[in-house]
């Protein structure tokens, strides 16, 4: 007994000091970040390092959760086991700017300009993964990193580098380049399948399939396309949601890569990425035009059939548009306002001139006694403004002239209009290829949407597409009878389980509009639409959304003229900011007709000034109303027409004397006037000066008789 109690006492010191240290041994094992050098330390000994250079942005970390290393590297969270092995990475839209791991998940913030977005990573063998919805914003800083990464590594690193961070399928396609320089064509097949093998967003996979294109693997380039397709749809990207140049160039930048592979003439590439941009970017900015250039290629080697197909594509494409007039419809709508502004500026100036002329001589005898033509706006404002020079027009005169204004008024807050709807359309929120996720949320907030079905839908959709299917409801509910939203509305019912109201609601939002392709969808009808056909094919047993068109988002973005209008004289303020869609002087034209008009109205009132009939018919007179045709019968409705007919087709032949152009009004536009409608507007304009003429001389006789027949009277 005294022999086993003198053992124990021995031992317990040793077993004591065995479970101290395998106890302390895992809680002196964690990460330290000094400087940009990830260290992983256990105690005085590091296991594992890692050193990240400043181009890849700011560092967030490192937090240790299950063993598993976080560490957030510009846009990523990085996931390292204990050993320092790379477990995988989670693509978010923005800097990290925080890692925590309340209640043991890890959660991660991101910031942006006056926004800031939290996710969840969820551990799993292949890496972390983002729980949420992750919606990229148009920035190629963001979209861009993994590219941007590999390219710092010097010729020399890219080895190290890719074994260190295996998930970046850059890095591998330069190490597969460098095995294939050095004549080792199947480790570099094997190392670009390594590429394909890894995880990536949409951006990522167009910028690797444009290289693995440049680098001579077709097929793998059309595999990488497909992978983004797919990625794409599932974040909810949707060819009906147009998208600008710079969303798209920061998305990897496609047409332009399309536009080398046209210009070296390699047209069987350029099929595979003119499919790609037909099924996920459709309505692209400057797609016409690359569409076009595609067809004419097309024709010039013999494919009219297929050049057909293309060109009836593109002109599909315009339904929808406001006025169906394509993507840059609101350009023209803007060009056609300039250019009715600068045909009824015209005819104001001529009618302006000719009454000014012809009250000269009788408006100078009449304010000599107040002071004389100018001095008496000073001394007795209110007398000298009965004698202005409109006081000596008669009443069908001025009628004309507060028309003129009020047509001048209206093409005015045309070009605004079309101004404003143009930017807000062009507004990064709306042009992303989807809505929702807090950037484009923040950015819907700055667009003041008018309320209202159209902007309901578009809020609604950003909520649903995010996953807060109550939200979605809420909004679309305010909407109804809207067709848009009563079909979105049925996607949340057959979501939840009730089959039975969602189709009930299909057949609604069917009833309300029979051309909506995305109720017709739901209800097996199966469409022929392109739209149609990428929802079978990338997001199979789904039912479809329905998207607002140009012409809903222009009413959600802008209203319609009126409310320009009425917004231009209730805050004159507004009008001549610089904001975007605003020019000051745009806003000072609007306010003075605004002003102009409403002092022609009140002329209205006061009776005409005398004047002789010498007075009123000088010679200067005569030869204007033959110069500027109509002028001379502005108490006739024949002289208004005569006048806005003569002030239009001058408008229309100012481009051609390079005095302004109209860019959006391909037949009117600068250089490019087609000869048969220069000749026939000259023609146009020779008849006008004829019939003036001819009405002129007649009007002439006919006061020459009259003062015959006066003279015989008084005789």
């Amino acid at each position: 007994m005294k022999q086993r109690s003198r053992g124990n006492a021995v031992l317990r010191p040793v077993l004591a000091l065995l479970l101290g240290l395998v106890w302390a041994g895992p809680a002196q094992a964690a990460p330290v970040l000094e400087g940009r050098t990830l260290r992983y330390e256990d105690g005085p000994k590091l296991v594992w390092q890692r050193s990240f250079p400043a181009a890849l942005g700011d560092l967030s970390g490192p937090l240790e959760v299950g063993g598993v290393t976080y560490l957030g590297v510009g846009p990523e969270v990085y996931a390292y086991t204990a050993r320092g092995r790379v477990l995988g990475r989670a693509d978010l839209p923005g800097p990290v700017s925080s890692l925590d791991a309340s209640g043991g998940v890890v959660r991660v913030t991101t910031g942006g300009n006056g926004y800031a977005e939290r996710f969840t990573l969820a551990a799993g063998p292949s890496g972390p993964s983002v729980q949420e919805r992750v919606v990229f914003p148009p920035d190629p800083a963001v979209t861009g990193w993994l590219l941007r990464a590999a390219q710092a590594v010097p010729e020399a690193g890219v080895q190290a580098a890719a074994n260190d961070d295996p998930t970046n399928p850059f890095l591998l396609l330069r190490l597969a380049g460098q095995r294939r320089a050095a004549g080792d064509s199947y480790a570099a097949l094997s190392t670009v399948r390594r590429a394909l093998g890894t995880a990536l967003p949409f951006p990522a996979w167009v910028q690797l399939a444009a290289r693995l294109d440049t680098a001579g693997y077709p097929a793998a380039a059309d595999l990488a396309l497909d992978r983004a397709r797919r990625d794409a749809a599932g974040r909810g990207l949707d060819p009906d949601i147009p998208v600008s140049r710079a969303a798209l160039g920061a998305y990897g930048n496609p047409s332009a890569y399309l536009g080398t592979l046209l210009t070296q003439n390699r047209l069987a590439r350029a099929e595979s990425w003119m499919a790609y941009l037909r099924e996920l970017h459709p309505r692209f900015e400057g797609g016409p035009a690359l569409y076009a250039r595609y067809a004419g290629i097309l024709e010039t080697q013999g494919r009219a059939g297929e050049a057909e197909e293309w060109r009836q594509f593109s002109r599909s494409l315009r339904a929808g548009t406001l006025y169906n007039l394509g993507p840059n419809g609101l350009g023209s709508v803007r060009d056609a306002a300039r250019l009715s502004t600068l045909a009824l500026a015209l005819s104001l100036l001529a009618a302006a001139l000719v009454l000014l002329v012809r009250a000269w001589r009788a408006q100078g005898q009449a304010t000599r006694p107040l002071g004389g033509r100018f001095l008496a706006w000073l001394r007795r404002p209110l007398a000298r403004a009965r004698f202005v020079s409109v006081a000596y027009a008669s009443l069908s005169e001025r009628f004309l002239l507060t028309l003129l204004l009020a047509g001048l008024l209206a093409s005015l807050g045309g070009w605004q209009w079309a101004n404003q709807a143009g930017a807000a359309l062009r507004s990064p929120a709306l042009t992303t290829g989807t809505y929702g996720g807090s950037w484009g949320n923040a950015g819907l907030g700055d667009l003041n949407l008018r309320p209202g079905p159209d902007s309901a839908l578009l809020i609604g959709l950003a909520s649903q597409l995010d996953g807060d299917d109550s939200a979605a409801r809420q909004t679309y509910t305010a909407a109804l009878p809207d067709a848009c939203a009563l079909n979105n509305l049925g996607v949340i019912s057959q979501a939840r389980g009730d089959e039975a109201q969602a189709r009930e609601q299909y057949r609604a939002a069917l009833s309300a509009r029979p051309d909506l392709g995305a109720a017709a969808f739901n209800l097996g009808l199966n469409p022929g639409s392109p739209d149609a056909s990428f929802q079978r094919t990338y997001r199979p047993g789904q039912p479809r959304l329905c998207y607002p068109d140009g012409r809903s988002l222009t009413r959600a973005v802008t209203g319609d003229l009126s409310v320009t209008l009425r917004g231009a004289l209730l805050d004159p303020a507004q009008v001549l900011s610089a904001a975007p869609g605003r020019s000051p002087r745009l806003g000072w034209a609007l306010l003075g007709t605004a002003l102009l008009g409403a002092l022609l109205l009140l002329s209205l009132l006061l009776p005409r000034a005398a004047q002789t009939a010498a007075q009123a018919r000088p010679l200067l007179v005569r030869a204007l109303t033959v110069v500027l045709p109509g002028t001379g019968l502005m108490n006739s409705p024949w002289g208004g027409m005569l006048l806005l007919a003569w002030a239009a087709v001058l408008a229309a032949l100012a481009p051609r004397l390079g005095l302004v152009t109209f860019p959006d009004l391909p037949l009117l536009a600068s250089g490019t006037v087609q000869t048969g409608l220069q000749t026939g507007l000259i023609a146009v304009l020779a008849v006008i000066y004829v019939l003036n003429t001819i009405i002129l001389l007649t009007a002439e006789v006919r006061q020459v008789r009259q003062q015959r027949w006066e003279a015989k009277a008084e005789g």
